[in-house]
Order: C-alpha cells, then sequence, then structure tokens
C-alpha cells in the first residue's frame, strides 16, 4: 500500500492527534511551509474502509493494524467485491452450457398463435428442444413477460442446466430497462447459486445497432450491482458463486468488449459510493473520508493528486461558513480536494464536482425531531460526497484525455455542544458574503458554499454539485428522481443526455429569481433558508450566490435517490452520470 502525505497544522487546538496505532512503524516526521504558516507534516499508509479490494495477508494486517478505536468498537469485515468476467458471444442458444441461459422478453414476445406456440423466433427454438414444456409452463404460471416477473425452469433439452423466462414489461428499450433486467437475472443467480450464465433477448434484432454496445453494458452494471450485498457489518454472510456471463445476440468484437469493461469499471465505482454512504458514521468519520478520498489518489497517482485541509487551513482561506457548520463536532472537518489530470495530451477542458459531506446531520441546535425526521438515516447526508468520489475512482480507472477534473468535498459533521454554531448567528463565506444562520439544519448549503467559491477558484468552466440538500425536492419529485438546478441551457442538455445513456431520473426544476426575496437578511447579506414553500428552489438559489458568472453551474440535489428505502440501503445514485458527462467532455 503507497504511502500518502496529509498536511495537518501545528495548533494543537485545531485538530485531533491521531494515536500511535494510526501510524506505521514507517512514520517520519518532517517541516514544510503551507503558504505562511508551519505545518507538521506525517506520512504514514492509508487503511481503506475495509480491504474489499483484496491484497492479501498483508493487506488485511495494515487495515487492522490502522483501525481505529471506533464508537461501539465497531470496524467493517472484509469483504471482497464480487469478480465476474463478461464476455460478448455469437452461441446457438441451444447449444450454450452453463448453468441458466436467461432470456429476456417483452409483453409481444410471449405472444403464441392458436396453437398456444411461441410466434418469437428465439423462443420458438427454445420450444421445440424442450418438447413444447417452455410454452406449456409460462402459460401454467400466468407468466405474460411482465416486468418484475420471471420463470425459471430444470428441463431436459439444452446445453444449460436450466432456462430462465425474466420479463421486461411493454417494451424495453432504455438503459433502466436493461440495467433492471440484469438485476433480475442477478437475483435469479444467486437463489439457484448459479456460477455461469448467459443473457440472451428475445428479439435482439429490434435493438439499433448503435444502441447494442449500451444495451449490453446496461445489461452488466446491473448484474454486477444486483449480485453485490454489502454484508461488511453483518457477523455472517453468504459469498455470491456467479463467476462468469455471456452475453449473447448483441455482437462481439472490441468495442463491445471494451464497453463491457466500462460497466464494470463505473459499477465498482457505484460499489464503492454505496459503501461510503452505508457506513455508519461511528465508523466513516470526516477524516476516514478523507483517508478514502487520499487512498483513491495513491491507487491512481499516476493522474490523480490529493490536497487535504485541516482547520486551521480552512480558516486561512476565510471558510467561514464551512466552518461554523463544524464547529459543535469532536470530529475535525477535513476539505477534500482530488485533481485529475491525464497521463498525456492537452486539457480542452476544466471540471469540477463537487458533493455535499455531511457524514452526519443532527439538524445541529435546530434538531431533527418528530415523526419523518430520518435523523436515524443522517449517515446518508454525505451522498453527495459519495457519488463525487465515486466518480474519481472510476475517472481514475479510466483515464480520459483531454480534460481536467476537480473533486471537492467540505466534509464534517452538523452536531450540538457549547461551541456549536447557533440560531441566529452569523457567518462569513470565503467570497465575503454574510449569511445570517436562522436554522442550523440547513447546513449542507454552508458548507456548500465555501466548497463553490473554492472550485470557481481552481479555474473551472463547468461545475456540477450533488447534495441530499432538501426534504422539500423529495415531496415535489418522490423516492427515485433528482432535482436539477441551472441557468445554462447548454450545461442541461450535456448532463441530462448523460443521465439518458447511464439510466439515472433527472428532472429539470426551476431557478425562480422573485422567490429570493424569502431569504434576504435584515443584518446580513442573506439568511440560510426561506419559508417552507419552494423550499429546494431557494436551496438552490443561496447556492448560486457563491458561483462566479463566468462558470456554468449545476446544482443536483438527490436527497430521494440516494436511498432505497424497500432495500434499507444506499443507491450510489449520480456515480454513472457524473463518469459519461466527464467523458463526454474529454477529446
Amino acid at each position: 500500500m503507497s504511502a500518502i502525505v496529509v498536511s495537518l497544522a501545528t495548533s494543537i487546538s485545531s485538530f485531533l492527534v491521531p494515536s500511535a496505532s494510526s501510524f506505521s512503524s514507517s512514520s517520519s516526521l518532517f517541516f514544510s511551509k503551507f503558504r505562511s504558516a508551519p505545518v507538521l507534516r506525517f506520512s504514514f499508509a492509508v487503511a481503506p474502509l475495509c480491504c474489499r479490494r483484496g491484497g492479501g495477508a498483508a493487506g488485511k494486517l495494515m487495515a487492522h493494524s490502522l483501525a481505529r478505536a471506533t464508537l461501539g468498537l465497531t470496524q467493517p469485515a472484509n469483504v471482497d467485491v464480487p469478480k465476474i468476467s463478461f464476455s460478448a458471444k455469437d452461441v446457438d442458444v441451444v447449444e450454450w452450457k452453463g448453468d441458466i441461459l436467461a432470456v429476456g422478453v417483452t409483453e409481444k414476445d410471449m405472444a403464441k398463435d392458436e396453437s398456444t406456440k411461441f410466434e418469437n423466433s428465439l423462443l420458438k427454438k427454445l420450444d421445440a428442444h424442450l418438447g413444447g414444456l417452455l410454452s406449456e409452463a409460462s402459460s401454467e404460471e400466468d407468466f405474460a413477460g411482465k416486468a418484475s416477473q420471471s420463470i425459471v425452469l430444470r428441463l431436459p433439452g439444452l446445453g444449460s442446466k436450466r432456462v430462465g423466462l425474466v420479463g421486461l414489461g411493454q417494451s424495453a428499450s432504455t438503459t433502466l430497462a436493461f440495467r433492471n433486467l440484469g438485476e433480475a437475472i442477478a437475483a435469479i443467480a444467486k437463489s439457484a447459486h448459479a456460477s455461469d450464465v448467459a443473457i440472451v433477448l428475445a428479439s435482439s434484432e429490434s435493438i439499433p445497432n448503435e444502441s447494442k454496445l449500451n444495451t449490453a453494458s446496461a445489461i452488466a452494471s446491473g448484474t454486477v450491482l444486483g449480485i453485490y450485498e454489502d454484508n461488511r457489518y453483518k457477523s455472517e454472510s453468504k459469498k455470491p458463486v456467479l463467476k462468469s456471463v455471456d452475453i449473447l445476440g448483441l455482437g462481439t468484437g472490441p468495442e463491445i468488449e471494451k464497453r463491457l469493461k466500462y460497466a464494470e469499471d463505473v459499477s465498482s465505482a457505484v460499489i464503492f459510493g454505496r459503501e461510503l454512504v452505508n457506513s455508519p458514521a461511528n465508523v466513516l468519520t470526516p477524516v476516514v473520508l478523507a483517508e478514502e478520498a487520499s487512498k483513491i489518489a495513491s491507487t491512481y497517482s499516476d493522474v490523480i493528486s490529493a490536497t487535504i485541509l485541516n482547520a486551521e487551513q480552512c480558516k486561512e482561506l476565510k471558510m467561514g461558513s464551512y466552518l461554523g457548520v463544524a464547529a459543535a463536532s469532536a470530529n475535525p472537518p477535513h476539505f477534500i480536494h482530488l485533481c485529475y489530470k491525464p497521463p498525456s495530451g492537452p486539457v480542452k477542458a476544466k471540471l469540477a464536482l463537487v458533493g455535499k459531506g455531511l457524514t452526519f446531520d443532527s439538524g445541529g441546535y435546530n434538531i431533527k425531531t418528530g415523526p419523518g425526521c430520518s435523523i436515524e438515516l443522517m449517515k446518508f447526508d454525505m451522498g453527495g460526497s459519495a457519488a463525487v468520489l465515486g466518480a474519481a475512482k472510476a475517472i481514475g480507472q479510466i483515464k480520459p484525455r483531454g480534460v481536467e477534473v476537480h473533486f471537492i468535498v467540505a466534509a464534517c459533521e452538523n452536531m450540538i455542544s457549547g461551541t456549536g454554531m447557533r440560531p441566529g448567528d452569523i457567518v462569513t463565506a470565503s467570497n465575503g458574503k454574510t449569511i445570517e444562520v436562522n436554522n442550523t439544519d440547513a447546513e449542507g448549503r454552508l458548507t456548500l458554499a465555501d466548497a463553490l467559491v473554492y472550485a470557481c477558484n481552481q479555474g473551472v468552466e463547468k461545475i456540477v454539485d450533488l447534495a441530499t440538500l432538501t426534504g422539500a425536492c423529495v415531496v415535489a419529485l418522490g423516492p427515485s428522481i433528482a432535482g436539477v438546478f441551472t441557468p445554462s441551457d447548454d450545461l442541461a442538455n450535456e448532463v441530462f443526455t448523460a443521465a439518458e445513456v447511464s439510466g439515472e431520473k433527472l428532472w429539470r426544476m426551476p431557478l425562480e429569481e422573485s422567490y429570493w426575496e424569502s431569504m434576504k437578511s435584515g443584518v446580513a447579506d442573506m439568511v440560510n433558508t426561506g419559508g417552507r414553500q419552494g423550499g429546494a428552489i431557494t436551496a438552490a438559489l443561496f447556492l448560486k450566490q457563491f458561483v462566479d458568472e463566468k462558470v456554468q453551474w449545476m446544482h443536483i440535489d438527490l436527497a430521494g435517490p440516494v436511498w432505497n428505502e424497500k432495500k434499507r440501503s444506499a443507491t450510489g445514485f449520480g456515480i454513472s452520470t457524473l463518469v459519461e458527462w466527464v467523458l463526454r467532455n474529454s477529446s
């Protein structure tokens, strides 16, 4: 594991000194200068949140030796992310040998003639080799190809041990539909303890050639994400046995293999983002989030560098809005800045991704209380930062050319103590604007204010920020759609195109300038919350005050889709879209 360097200010009051056990035996101390202030540098190997990418006994020993004593003595277990080999093949479905042949079917594909035989040519072929048992069983089980329907049969007559039909609904043409197909097949594979699966579409010939690469990628992504379970905090867990997936009927060759590799890279990043959000606040503190970011930089050190600022350094940069939120917590803030630069060639676009990084949000003195406050879920208030760091991981793997990307997170906790920010306090952001805090539970925008100013100072042309910012956006759009706010039609078109390819749902919301009246203060430049009406809009208008007018900017409120309530787990929302957007800005 590579060693990284993190700068810590010498002022003892500005940070908590890690224990001796937090450092490797090769730790060294040396002095340098950060601006005009002396700093103490500690060189140490950073332990990941868990040894989820292997590393053998030495890697696990390192993770153990660097483990912190957390509240409740909880540490994530060493869990390897499932490694599935994907291949695109041109094989006769009847001849394919393996555990399960899974066929994606629409309702139209399930149409039958007068003798109750399939009209679809592929299903007709399979049914002929199965002696008509496939059509007979589908009728008996009332399988009609509807979305979420599936049937798995063990019948002699094919090269595969089992054949499964998985419903796609009335039609299937979107990334989301094919990703859901992959997830459904993953569930079938887990249930059957299958190690080898083939996936084919009953009507693959109806998919345009230009869409086949993305279709294969979506199926592969869904399979990886469907097979993965975050069991790091469970005392017992089952390991999935799925090892290989063959995708049939969508073409072969280097282009589709490249796209399948892309799907693996992005899926790995989504899993990483899910793990960050799923981790409880007693494990994932601001310093641990910073360590995870630094680990990305050390893993992809040829293209990514890390700058981690502590409270004293943020104070030098006059980040009073961010530090005001962090002031109450015993866990000090860490401002994260990763910078990706391509391995070679000129840079034609400079982008910034900014993520809200509240590792826990109590609400502060305006504490979250009452039904629906979801205080027990406020570990997911760093979902924006998970999207940004997940994207950084994928970009580090893919290494796009011609684009420079800054990944920025102002990580902290919003807690309650005698040193904490009070309702009525006035904080001053790093661009000099003053904010009257009329609600300490509207803290995310205060941290983002300084993060956006910092992003603009990097000389970027476009910024996308992501935040679990408002309950108002969840009320407006529900649990699966993120709200998008931007004054730039060009940027909106770019990101929405990327989201369509990625299968994530966005909806553009208005930036109604007249609503800014509710955000005016009698004693400062602004307050941090307006009235209940239009809360997601006024939050976006607040953020707009901290973005340079020359920079194209977008705010994505993902408070709804960051979490899957049915699965009680994080979704990794936003990562796929961000990666696709960055690649579309590369040369």
